[in-house]
């Protein structure tokens, strides 16, 4: 079921605010996929997905070592029970530290927590073109 990822309507937003623990997929160098667990917030109206991390995390090196100038071919999904959500988009791992507090702030919005200190840390910023997924509370 396809969603605008723009406007993805009341439940489909509801579904990406509430507490549940993603996995980030990227591509290895070898086009193999590397998927791991990560927390998402979405941000419609910018056409955003965020993930906070590590700058020495495999997912940003996938990233980092993506082609062209477009940014990683990734995608984002949750689940619960029957509901399921995927954003997809390009990545770029941004180092701004305005960016990456924004960031941690919407995250400890999310996840109702403040993510221990990291100097490390990076933002992926991934622009959203495709969303998908089921969310409906009638298919639980």
């Amino acid at each position: 079921m396809a969603i605008d990822p723009r406007d993805p309507g009341p439940e489909y937003l509801a579904f990406w605010r509430e507490y549940h623990l993603c996995t980030l997929t990227t591509l290895r160098p070898d086009g193999t996929p590397h998927v791991t667990p990560v927390g998402v917030t979405y941000d419609p109206a910018a056409g955003v997905a965020r993930v906070i991390t590590s700058k020495h995390r495999t997912k940003v090196a996938n990233i980092q070592a993506a082609p062209g100038t477009e940014g990683a071919r990734v995608a984002v999904c949750q689940v619960s029970g029957r509901r399921w959500a995927t954003l997809e988009g390009r990545a770029v791992v941004r180092t701004e530290a305005h960016l990456i507090a924004d960031a941690v702030r919407r995250y400890a919005e999310r996840y109702e927590r403040n993510p221990a200190p990291n100097p490390d840390r990076v933002l992926i910023e991934i622009t959203v073109d495709r969303a998908l997924g089921p969310v409906s509370a009638a298919r639980r």
